[in-house]
């Protein structure tokens, strides 16, 4: 990982690091295990979050060091009275969801030098995203009782410069794989026949494994135990 960091430093003009501090998607049983070790450790506990693992964002913080202007602090959240949940497969039928995010700018320099206040900050982080999502959930509302302060709402529509994006490319590489697939189906020959077919199977059984993998309940067990020492 560290290598990796030390090469990003050199090309840090044209890319963007994304980290999830939590290491893990959310679950009961993670969850209870991310309590657990809190308690352990007198840290503080989280009702929406994991416990962030804190070795990963200090490790990144020498690569961004006069090349890296802020770091945002990203907390996004679904109602749970949605008509639709915000699965791949959803999105896949073309079922519409409405993501609410919450995005604050920090700029580098706020943030500590020392380890000890770098994990620090990142903790105080997440006690502000456990109680901007504890009020999301209550009321709508990241800031109607999460003492958060509030900021200007912006509303951003879909961009029809994306739905013809999606066509172009619909009909530069799907339609002709349809074409010969189809010609493939119905060329009269078993051994064509054969290869259309096991094209439509191996695509079948490699969507439902991506799918899968996008869903909470097939995740990894990483963080199902609490760790000996916070990452």
């Amino acid at each position: 990982m560290f290598a990796n960091l030390k090469r990003l430093k050199l090309k840090l003009e044209q890319k963007y690091l994304l980290l999830f501090p939590e290491g893990t998607r959310f679950t009961p049983k993670k969850h209870l295990a991310s309590l657990e070790f809190a308690r352990e450790k007198g840290l503080p506990e989280l009702k929406h979050h994991l416990l962030p693992r804190t070795r990963g964002f200090i490790a990144s913080l020498p690569s961004m060091k006069g090349k890296v202007p802020a770091i945002y602090d990203i907390e996004l959240a679904f109602h749970e009275s949605d008509p639709h949940e915000p699965t791949i497969t959803g999105l896949l039928m073309g079922k519409p969801v409405t993501a609410h995010m919450y995005m604050k700018r920090i700029p580098l320099e706020d943030v500590p030098e020392t380890e000890e206040g770098q994990e620090k900050f990142l903790r105080d982080l997440f006690i502000n995203k456990d109680k901007l999502k504890e009020s999301f959930i209550k009321t709508g509302d990241f800031f109607a009782t999460s003492g958060i302060e509030r900021t200007d709402v912006i509303h951003v529509k879909g961009r029809i410069n994306s739905l013809f994006n999606i066509a172009g490319w619909f009909v530069v590489i799907l339609c002709p794989m349809v074409y010969y697939l189809i010609k493939f189906l119905f060329s009269g020959e078993l051994l064509y026949f054969s290869i259309g077919m096991s094209i439509i199977i191996t695509f079948s059984v490699l969507l439902n494994k991506t799918i899968g993998m996008s869903k909470i309940s097939k995740g990894s067990s990483y963080g199902t135990n609490s760790p000996k020492k916070l990452d």
